[in-house]
């Protein structure tokens, strides 16, 4: 029987059994590559922080588009342009970096500033978090000694600057809390996680943004996303799919703001799941702090690739690229993974500026939302939500909408393009 033959309450009646799992694979692909929202974020308040590769890239985010990042926390990382000069294991594993590998790297931010990179200008108004464990042999102290000290060659006064170097701890993320399947803190193993009675987010962001409101430990499921990341980049060291955990008044069109936290090697989605996603305590804190906060994604590299310093390599630990495998320029904002983070934040903030063109843009005041009440059915084929085992969701938002059929019905609320949300229209 062909559907264009089908027609009234048969059509209505017979739609839901029809529909082969087939389609629901589909519907499920399509949710894994939902689009980035667009929402109202304070373009003043955009930060980044990152463990070990990720430490090392939001560094280079935070001087690359200094005037994009208005703060930046280095868990474990180096300092800038490194490993563009040396070998990657001359900035790691505890090095001590001279005062003349600094002056080198140095005169890269100097001639870059205003050209290649953001005016270095920008990094004397950043707030600034460094951390590193004491039994962290992976990176260590000293390779965040040289951090420190480029942040305060470069302008970032003291009293901007909060740097922890805690006992007992190794290479991880450190928390407060437990987490199923996190390591020790004093053990540098996957997932690098580990309850150090230490809270790192809580610190990070608070250096960052200031006092916070207490933390939700039971942030609510719906308001993790899964997103294409296809959108900004082919990159070959990028996952298809990156996350954000977008809290509901954000999603609602509230004024928010940004964090992208930069996972490490080994700690991409296809590694450990989504332990760095959740259990780090970013999205306990963002969610009672109207914070949205983008965890992008890496993936597994195995193609040897020309390197700025280190010679050929492969990338089989899913790092940021903070050596050079994808260009010479990995360190500028022409980067290409560089580029991609900022294509992002660009795109999540777009909402801020708003758009006269699309009433349901957050950031277009005084035109009102767009409310849609129609069945799941229709809100499906209609593109604002997606089925998914015989159940409905939102797009954007992914809240729950009951039933994929005719007889539910719901009313999403258009808080952005293609960020529909449970609600009605005043």
């Amino acid at each position: 029987m062909k559907f264009s033959a089908v027609r009234g309450s048969v059509l209505r009646s017979l739609l839901p059994s029809l529909i082969p799992a087939a389609l629901m694979a589909l519907a499920s692909a399509a949710h894994a590559a939902s689009p980035l929202p667009s929402l109202n974020i304070d373009k003043t308040q955009i930060t980044v922080s990152g463990l070990s590769s990720g430490g090392f890239m939001a560094n280079q985010l935070g001087y690359a588009y200094s005037s994009t990042f208005k703060g930046v926390g280095v868990f474990a990382g180096g300092p800038y342009m490194c490993a563009g000069h040396s070998n990657y294991t001359a900035c790691m594993y505890n090095a001590t970096i001279s005062s003349s590998a600094l002056n080198t790297m140095q005169a890269d931010i100097n001639n870059w500033s205003g050209t290649a990179i953001d005016a270095k200008s920008n990094v004397a108004a950043q707030k600034i978090y460094l951390f590193v464990g004491t039994s962290d042999s992976t990176v260590g102290p000293n390779p965040m000694n040289a951090v420190q000290t480029q942040y305060l060659n470069n302008g970032v006064p003291a009293a901007n600057l909060s740097y922890v170097q805690r006992s007992g701890t190794a290479h991880v993320l450190p928390t407060d809390f437990d987490a199923t399947g996190n390591n020790s803190c004093g053990t540098s193993a996957s997932p690098y996680i580990a309850n150090c009675g230490y809270d790192g987010a809580k610190a990070v962001l608070t250096q960052l943004y200031g006092t916070l409101n207490a933390r939700n430990n039971s942030p609510a499921a719906a308001n993790y996303v899964e997103f294409d990341q296809t959108a900004f980049s082919t990159n070959p060291g990028l996952a298809a799919t990156g996350w954000a955990y977008i809290p509901a008044g954000c999603a609602a069109g509230q004024s928010c703001k940004l964090h992208i936290a930069l996972h490490g090697c080994q700690q991409n989605y296809a590694t450990i799941g989504d332990k760095f996603v959740r259990n780090t305590g970013f999205s306990r804190w963002a969610d009672t702090n109207n914070i949205v906060v983008l965890f992008p994604q890496t993936k597994v590299d195995n193609t040897y690739r020309t390197t700025a310093a280190s010679g050929s390599l492969p990338n089989p630990n899913g790092c940021w690229d903070w050596v050079g495998w994808y260009g010479s320029n990995f360190a500028q904002k022409a980067g290409t993974q560089a580029a991609a983070l900022k294509a992002m934040v660009d795109q999540v903030s777009g909402g801020a500026t708003g758009n006269p063109g699309d009433p349901g843009d957050p950031g277009d005041p005084g035109t009102p939302a767009v409310c849609f009440t129609s069945s799941n059915y229709t809100h499906t084929i209609s593109g604002r939500a997606y089925a998914l085992s015989g159940l409905t969701y939102a797009n954007g938002s992914n809240q729950a909408m009951g039933l994929w059929n005719i007889y539910a019905t719901t009313t999403l609320k258009r808080t952005a393009p293609n960020y529909y949300v449970i609600g009605t229209c005043p």
